[in-house]
């Protein structure tokens, strides 16, 4: 990971370069039309949500319309590879996320490298997820689960969003550190597991806030521990996971990134919108809302989180055996 370091100070030296032959070429103010904003997954799931916030966010801001584009497919690649192919003018931009850091591992043959070939613009927000068991299940705190689980090898289902996704990632990495052997099963999504948590045909799962909050708001599941290492605002009395088994810490991001080359004043300018608005009380409460921390720097500081937080999860994927399908 030394040289995608490297490659990433490279592209941060010479930014200020680009910007000042870009600066000229540029006949009109930017933006002087629409931006679009790429998201790698459906409409309604956490990313294209946080994606509409950040892009009307930013639209009060800079005085232009943000569209948001879905374009689902193979874990994000799809939207990701078309920004990373798109004009480096600042309007075409990528919704980035947790699972882009995940895919470099996960994935063999990408025709794109994340750190490479995009610009860190702005980090929005920090995710986390939810420890939760079937109201069945004989254990109501993760001490517990540990214990129940290391006297019934193999008997425990654990419940997951699809491979690479937060709950399977951070289901492997709680089965890493505490031993634990558990059989995974593997769904669609965090909704379609909804009713078999429910139903008793898995007992554990790693779930997403923002799916999962109704639920455990109507006591229809049971929820033991956050993965977040310390306590969250919307879930206040639930431990995180790190009290039990030290090491966990299970969280998620999104951000802003722009095609390489993109000019420096440019990604200056979008930063500094999107960290006006993330400091909004407005747009602070909606992210609160939906189970998100506010996660705002430079564009130098988020490209350094992409490099730590790639580095730390390749040898979980690797260790767990997830590849592409």
């Amino acid at each position: 990971m030394q040289l995608r370091r490297r490659k990433f100070l490279q592209v941060a030296a010479g930014a200020s370069a680009v910007a000042a032959f870009a600066g000229t070429a540029r006949a009109q103010p930017y933006p002087s039309q629409p931006v679009h904003l790429l998201v790698g997954y459906a409409a309604g799931g956490v990313n294209d949500i946080v994606a509409r916030l950040t892009g009307q966010m930013v639209s009060e801001r800079i005085g232009q319309q943000f569209i948001i584009e879905n374009r689902p497919g193979a874990g994000s690649n799809l939207a990701t590879e078309a920004v990373v192919r798109a004009s480096p003018d600042g309007y075409t931009l990528l919704e980035a996320s947790t699972s882009n850091a995940w895919n470099a591992t996960i994935y063999q043959n990408l025709k794109f490298d994340f750190i490479r070939d995009l610009a860190p613009v702005a980090s929005t927000v920090k995710t986390y997820n939810v420890m939760l068991v079937n109201l069945a299940f004989p254990a109501k705190t993760v001490p517990e689960f540990i214990a129940y689980a290391k006297a019934n090898p193999g008997k425990i289902n654990l419940g997951s969003a699809g491979t690479g996704s937060s709950p399977h990632l951070y289901g492997e990495l709680f089965k890493s550190l505490t031993g634990l052997d558990m059989v995974t099963v593997q769904y669609r999504g965090d909704g379609p597991a909804i009713p078999e948590l429910i139903a008793g045909r898995i007992q554990v799962m790693f779930g997403s806030v923002v799916t999962w909050i109704e639920q455990i708001k109507a006591g229809t599941v049971r929820a033991l521990a956050v993965t977040n290492a310390t306590r969250t605002q919307l879930l206040p009395d639930l431990p995180p996971i790190a009290d039990f088994v030290p090491g966990y810490e299970g969280v998620g991001w999104q951000g802003v990134c722009a095609p390489k080359g993109t000019p420096g004043d440019i990604i200056r300018n979008l930063n500094r919108a999107i960290n006006d608005g993330l400091a909004d009380t407005k747009f602070k409460s909606r992210f609160t809302d939906l189970g998100a921390e506010i996660f705002s720097g430079s564009p130098a500081e988020f490209g350094r989180f992409i490099v730590d937080y790639t580095e730390k999860w390749a040898p979980v994927i690797r260790a767990a055996g997830i590849k592409s399908e």
